[in-house]
């Protein structure tokens, strides 16, 4: 080589532009379940999604009117393969059913009352392109009037700091302040962050990720598999991060499901996984203590609710 050329030779490869860098195939499952009239929207945005090549609706019960709705869909769209008959088999399984349907590299899980923002799917994507394996990445999943939602940006869920942080003594005692499971008001960081636990509303794995984890726990109904996913994917010396330039709005509670056999079904996934994650017999102990007072916790909740509905 001439020596006048050699200092002026890259001794490592220039990044490759997006415009030329082969783009990975990405498809959206959803998994419905009587959602009510947010559901139309949130199909809406998917398919506006310039990103999104596939999108895997998996039906595990709707009224007949939004059962058709989405059958009409399925037949004007041909990105969009819609699986039902499976009945309510509960959100892991149904969202496992849809990652096996899938066909693309990135698989993006979206809840059927989140609207996808202009470019979310794009940031995921890029998010975790060159992470290490396993890895997850969650969005920035907002409220209506677009703040930050609670559970969108979490710590390390345990049994002591589910307490503080339901106790509010995590807010209001300074030494115990590191126990705060939520973090949605904190400043939110202006790139890919490392965190615990992103929130299931909106998040992506790439497909032999999600497969490495052997995907969602199906011991799970409904709620905390997201918890124990991200659990699950730190624990193999993987990464969760959050990208908060992938925005989703979530409006949630829009399902026409009971309450409180929503909130049952939380509690009782909460407790599950305490005991599952629990490393010796005192903290199993604790867990299987707190199961009792977690359901119940739970169920009271909406309860709650409804009496001060009233009262107002």
């Amino acid at each position: 080589m001439n020596g006048i050329a050699a200092p002026i030779v890259a001794y490592e490869p220039a990044p490759t532009p997006d415009f030329v860098r082969p783009r990975r195939k990405v498809s959206v499952v959803m998994v419905v379940f009587m959602t009510g009239a947010a559901l139309e929207e949130s199909v809406a945005c998917v398919l506006a999604d310039p990103a999104v090549d596939e999108f895997v609706i998996v039906d595990n019960g709707s009224t007949r009117v939004e059962a058709a709705r989405l059958a009409g869909v399925a037949d004007r769209d041909r990105r969009v393969v819609l699986i039902n008959g499976q009945g309510n088999v509960g959100f892991a399984r149904g969202a496992n059913l849809g990652a096996k349907a899938a066909s693309g590299e990135v698989i993006v899980f979206l809840n059927p009352d989140a609207f996808l923002q202009p470019g979310c799917v794009t940031e995921l994507v890029r998010a975790i392109e060159g992470r290490p394996v396993p890895c997850i990445v969650g969005g920035r999943v907002l409220n209506a009037d677009r703040t930050e939602q609670r559970g969108a940006r979490r710590g390390d869920i345990t049994p002591i700091s589910a307490l503080m942080s339901l106790s509010h003594l995590a807010k209001h005692v300074p030494a115990w302040s590191r126990y705060e499971v939520h973090w949605e008001n904190d400043v939110a960081p202006d790139c890919v962050a490392a965190i615990p636990t992103i929130s299931g509303a909106c998040f992506a794995m790439r497909r032999a990720d999600f497969e490495a984890v052997q995907g969602f726990d199906e011991g799970y109904f409904l709620h905390v598999e997201d918890v124990d996913l991200c659990w699950r994917v730190r624990r193999a010396g993987g990464v969760v991060l959050f990208q908060p330039k992938a925005e989703v709005v979530h409006l949630g509670h829009t399902s026409h499901a009971s309450p409180i056999k929503v909130e049952f079904h939380k509690g009782v996934g909460l407790a599950r996984y305490f005991r599952k994650r629990a490393d010796n017999i005192s903290e199993s102990l604790l867990a299987w203590l707190l199961s009792p007072i977690i359901v119940c916790t739970a169920v009271a909740r909406p309860v709650m609710w409804r009496v001060r509905g009233r009262a107002t």
